[in-house]
């Protein structure tokens, strides 16, 4: 039987418990803000800030509320539905109240044989809940996880995103008990201790606690093919400077020295600048050659190629999309959209009836 915490669901901003959507105190909403503009600074669009805000808003209040919807609206320019939208897509956003500890069992193919089923079989039962449902004294909330991308330590469980390997039902049982109990528990690997789901959302939003260091990085099976190409004295190939190749072909008779050219031709793809960089956006924000549109969405006189900054793609008159997309800059030239990182919008590709490839703008 579920927690009271896990019968609580919401599915959208409409929703989310009348509670939630009450007025952060002065203080609260006061650091919020001020935390926001440390985050938004980061982003040459504001928008692509929401992944960490909404972060922050569980750092706050333990899970997506009204609230917290509302106000990452208002600082990133967006609609409360677009906010919704990214946090019901995303199973790290919590839309309910989450426990203090989010214990998550791997059931994921690897896990699952090598013991996961059995382990979350255990728990649920021992706890009372099932997946993404809350113990009634709100301190576990369990999950089953698809992959904790550490296999080689199958089966895995994590709580509140810290390794704890190769696990075992009753090994797990005595975690979950140990937290509920308030007992301080120790990763496998990492950080030498859990903390609670509010301050590890806080450390998700990009605020660093300092424990980066702490605890055991890779180690055992993650090493295991470091080990044997040492073994074998193994090395990956060095990538050849222009100075290593001039310095081999000069140990070499004249008739067996190396061409340099190849050499010299991949330096160049590493060390060459970049043909344009992101602006402020008071240039279109991708460099000399773009410029923001006017109001109504029009590029200057002249300016033909239209870029749609969200999906990195440039349309021209002759894009199906030409006329449907939003502009949020535009470029003189195809080449400049390119130098900028757009690819052209008449490459995207789409399935014909009979499952082959076919380009959008292909005429049937």
């Amino acid at each position: 039987m579920s927690g009271h915490f896990g019968r609580q669901t919401a599915s959208g901003h409409l929703t989310v418990p009348a509670e939630s959507k009450a007025a952060y105190a002065v203080d609260v909403e006061e650091r919020f803000r001020a935390d926001s503009a440390e985050i938004i600074a980061r982003y040459p669009q504001k928008r692509s800030a929401l992944l960490p805000m909404l972060h922050l808003v569980q750092s706050i209040d333990g899970y997506i509320t009204g609230r917290g919807i509302d106000l990452c609206a208002e600082l990133l320019d967006l609609t409360t539905a677009e906010v919704s939208g990214v946090a019901t897509f995303y199973t790290q956003y919590k839309r309910h109240p989450n426990g203090r500890y989010t214990v998550g069992v791997c059931t994921n193919t690897l896990c699952a044989v090598m013991g996961g089923d059995a382990i979350w079989d255990a728990v649920s039962e021992h706890l009372g809940i099932g997946h993404d449902e809350t113990t009634d004294d709100g301190m576990i909330t369990l999950e089953r996880i698809e992959c904790n991308a550490a296999c080689d330590f199958a089966p895995v469980v994590m709580t509140n995103w810290e390794f704890f390997d190769n696990q075992t039902p009753d090994s797990t049982i005595e975690l979950v008990d140990a937290l509920r109990a308030g007992e301080q528990v120790k990763p496998s690997r990492g950080a030498d201790t859990v903390v609670s789901f509010q301050d590890m959302s806080r450390v998700l939003a990009g605020f660093l606690d300092g424990r980066a260091d702490e605890g055991v990085g890779a180690n055992g099976a993650s090493l295991a093919g470091l080990e044997v190409a040492k073994e074998h004295d193994w090395h990956a190939p060095a990538y050849p400077s222009s100075e290593s190749a001039d310095a081999k072909a000069s140990d070499k008779p004249a008739e067996a020295a190396e061409p340099a050219a190849p050499a010299a031709q991949a330096q160049t793809l590493f060390d060459a600048p970049k043909a344009q960089t992101r602006g402020d956006f008071a240039d279109g924000g991708f460099g000399e050659g773009s410029a923001k549109p006017a109001a109504d969405g029009t590029g200057p006189t002249g300016w033909d190629i239209k870029g749609n900054a969200n999906s990195m793609l440039f349309h021209t008159p002759d894009s199906p999309w030409y006329g449907r997309t939003k502009a949020e800059v535009w470029f003189r030239e195809e080449e400049a959209a390119k130098a900028a990182g757009f690819t052209d919008a008449r490459e995207r590709r789409t399935k014909n009836a009979d499952g082959s490839d076919k380009a959008e703008g292909d005429k049937a």
